[in-house]
């Protein structure tokens, strides 16, 4: 049996002229052109792609840009008319290390209650415009620098305990806020203002010369590793806002359960020239009876962890 070829070709196809043949030159509609035609058309196409995918990124990039304009505004707007700002210092102080991150948790329905309305009463925003008159601000009582209180138990525990020191409380998150001045509100204290925003522009812009009784720095954030501890609030150079606003006298009084942040606070209020220490032995001292057991501290200590108190006296 002879071999046939997959494709077999008419007889006399290789004489004969297709009927459908195109002259030379043209093209048929819808085929791809052959030679520089194809060519060309291949360019346009690719040109046509190109110029769709620029716009398609162009579009994607304008949205960005306008979910983040949404989201700045959205931060730079205070969440409560008349509570705190949510920038109260604004774009025009300096761009620096902070010891603090600001937390937009949720916000329950009592704490904003006391937020709207409490606020223009007790509140006030660090700004960096004015310089307070304390005096006036607590009706002539010694007045307490306090910075992070947190939930703020602690805080209105020793201003209903102490009702004749004035507590200037400094934070930034909006919930503790609202409870403090709640809890205040709910045992007769007069003697707390909540103020919102960075404490080192406090000291450095907002308050006078010897105008503080004493400080308060309790559980501030250890920055445990190794590359934030930069953002740890006791620093000489914090120190050196500090000691101006000072009354002599006035005590600072740390507290933490880090072991390694209270060594480098005692290492670095020792090491202060504006600072003396109370302990005689020129350690640690024990907590002072106006300091209350905090509910975070009892959480530490239910976990092994050991607080250390540091009081120095500004000379």
């Amino acid at each position: 049996m002879s071999e046939q070829p997959l494709n077999p070709t008419p007889a006399g196809s290789h004489d004969a002229t297709p009927t459908d043949a195109t002259p030379t030159g043209e093209t048929p509609t819808g085929e791809t052109p052959t030679g520089s035609t194809a060519a060309d058309a291949l360019a346009d196409a690719t040109a046509e792609e190109a110029t769709t995918a620029d716009a398609t990124a162009d579009e994607a990039a304008a949205l960005r840009a306008a979910s983040f304009e949404r989201a700045r505004r959205l931060r730079m707007e205070p969440r409560f008319p008349g509570g705190p700002a949510a920038d109260p210092a604004g774009s025009h102080h300096e761009r620096r290390i902070r010891s603090f991150q600001p937390r937009r948790s949720r916000v329950t329905t009592g704490q904003q209650e006391s937020l709207e309305r409490l606020w223009p009463k007790w509140g006030l925003d660090i700004d960096g415009k004015r310089v307070l008159d304390l005096a006036e601000l607590f009706d002539g009582l010694p007045v307490v620098l306090e910075i992070g209180f947190g939930m703020g138990e602690a805080t209105a525990q020793m201003a209903a305990d102490d009702p004749g020191t004035g507590i200037l409380a400094v934070d930034v998150h909006t919930p503790g806020q609202g409870n403090l001045l709640g809890l205040a509100e709910k045992a007769g204290s007069t003697n707390v203002r909540v103020a919102n925003g960075d404490a080192v522009i406090l000291l450095r812009e907002m308050l006078a010369p010897e105008s503080l009784d004493g400080l308060r720095v309790y559980f501030p954030d250890p920055w445990p590793k190794a590359r934030h501890h930069k953002r740890r609030l006791i620093q000489p150079e914090f120190l050196d806002l500090v000691a101006p606003v000072l009354k002599p006298g006035a005590i600072v009084h740390c507290a933490t359960d880090w072991e390694p942040y209270a060594e480098q606070m005692l290492e670095v209020l020792t090491a202060h020239p504006r600072f003396e220490n109370t302990a005689a032995d020129g350690g640690y001292a024990p907590r002072p009876a106006f300091r209350p057991l905090t509910r975070f501290e009892g959480q530490g200590l239910d976990k092994g962890h050991v607080v250390h108190d540091l009081l120095f006296a500004r000379v």
